[in-house]
């Protein structure tokens, strides 16, 4: 399987950032920094996310993960969102997911995150949320 990196332009978007099997789109709506996530979430395409959710540059981020195109998240992913939940409520932000599909949503449920972290139905409510 070949593996690519990079970062490619998108009209309204900062940046692209692609992995085999994951890719994820950053744009920002009313201050908020949004994440779309596409493909599976695993071992061999974390790092794409969680490159993705740095934020060490800014105070106070809030970032939504719109997972509707997510397919799959193995445990690499879980802790890729439980690590950043932790790192963004330590430096007064927060972390919310949205759109989540029956079947992550399954994964999460049975794990526990969802009792952790906001989850929403639709990306409207996670913005005003």
């Amino acid at each position: 399987m070949s593996t690519t990196q990079g970062e490619a332009p998108i009209s309204g978007a900062e940046h692209t950032r692609q992995t085999g099997r994951l890719s994820v789109v950053a744009t920002t709506t009313d201050g908020i920094r949004v994440l779309t996530v596409a493909g599976e979430i695993d071992h061999h395409t974390g790092d794409t996310l969680r490159q993705a959710l740095n934020t060490s540059d800014t105070p106070r981020p809030g970032i939504l993960i719109d997972m509707h195109l997510v397919t799959f998240m193995g445990s690499s992913g879980i802790n890729i969102l439980i690590a950043a939940h932790h790192t963004l409520s330590e430096a007064g932000g927060w972390l919310r997911l949205a759109a989540i599909g029956a079947t992550v949503k399954r994964t999460l449920s049975i794990v526990g995150i969802d009792a952790l972290i906001d989850c929403h139905d639709t990306l409207h409510q996670a913005l005003t949320g």
